[in-house]
């Protein structure tokens, strides 16, 4: 389920990279259109290049995301360096076979348990990584919408 969210999320910032583009090659289009007889921009027209704003500059950075994965989620069995001692969970009194069948059912219940924190540790991470995702989206959202309503300053001008 996460797997699926987070592909999602990939889709959505490529989709909002491709329409940055966009709105980059339209308003340059735009801003060749305000020029007068198409060889300058009188002063009264001049607007601001919104690349050059730092809000646009930080969240269209190449950041380090997305770089090559050294580790990947897993599952350990049988974990050595989970918490808890590794055998002997209990007194043996009798010494008998169901000591031992006791000891180890709480051995296979402590390394699922470990198997859980582990998962759990992993889902942490990918939940972690999708926050950051959604706020470098959220970013983006923006900075198209405040270009978006300059494009439509400028349209409604010329």
């Amino acid at each position: 389920m996460l797997d699926d969210q987070g592909e999602q999320l990939e889709r959505a910032e490529q989709g909002l990279d491709t329409i940055n583009r966009d709105m980059r090659e339209a308003e340059e289009h735009l801003k060749g259109m305000e020029k007068c007889c198409g060889l300058c921009i009188l002063p009264c027209f001049k607007t601001e290049d919104f690349e050059k704003n730092p809000e646009y500059a930080n969240t269209w950075k190449k950041d380090d995301e997305g770089g090559v994965i050294s580790d990947q989620p897993r599952i350990t069995v049988g974990d050595p360096s989970a918490i808890g001692p590794t055998g002997g969970y209990i007194t043996k009194i009798t010494n008998d076979a169901r000591e031992d069948e006791m000891d180890e059912n709480i051995q296979q219940v402590a390394s699922m348990v470990g198997n859980l924190r582990n998962m759990a540790i992993d889902m942490s991470t990918e939940i972690g990584n999708q926050n950051r995702q959604l706020d470098r989206i959220d970013q983006k959202v923006m900075v198209i919408s405040v270009a978006n309503q300059r494009a439509t300053k400028i349209i409604a001008k010329v």
